[in-house]
């Protein structure tokens, strides 16, 4: 397979992968189809990696703290829609930790490379 083509394919993959995530909006039920459910026992985990957050929906149940870790070989941000947080640049092998305490949905991106997005949904 052509270079090309081989690229058409990753960027086609990358597009599908975001458009089937979590979305922007959860339904009036709260529900989020796609989205990734921490259990009280676990530890609430966001990877970055592949140029993607992953999950890129998780819910959880305040109050939560979430770790983002980047597992990518270069940098990113975790930085909130609304401006409510922000990790600053995050080299590689770095983690993030934000305290969710007050239910809601909390959309975030990676300021460097604005298609990359995630949504923390907190009950």
């Amino acid at each position: 397979m052509s270079l090309t083509k081989t690229v058409a394919l990753a960027g086609i993959s990358l597009a599908v992968a975001t458009l089937t995530g979590c979305g922007g909006s959860s339904s009036s039920s709260g529900g989020a189809p796609n989205c990734t459910t921490a259990t009280a026992t676990a530890t609430s985990q966001v990877t970055i990696q592949g140029m993607a957050f992953s999950p890129a929906c998780i819910k959880v149940t305040a109050p939560a703290t979430v770790t983002f870790t980047n597992n990518d070989t270069i940098t990113h941000t975790v930085t909130a829609d609304d401006g409510t947080y922000d990790s600053g640049n995050l080299p590689a092998t770095l983690a993030f930790q934000h305290a969710f305490s007050t239910p809601g949905t909390s959309h975030y991106h990676c300021t460097i490379h604005p298609g990359m997005t995630g949504t923390v949904i907190v009950q």
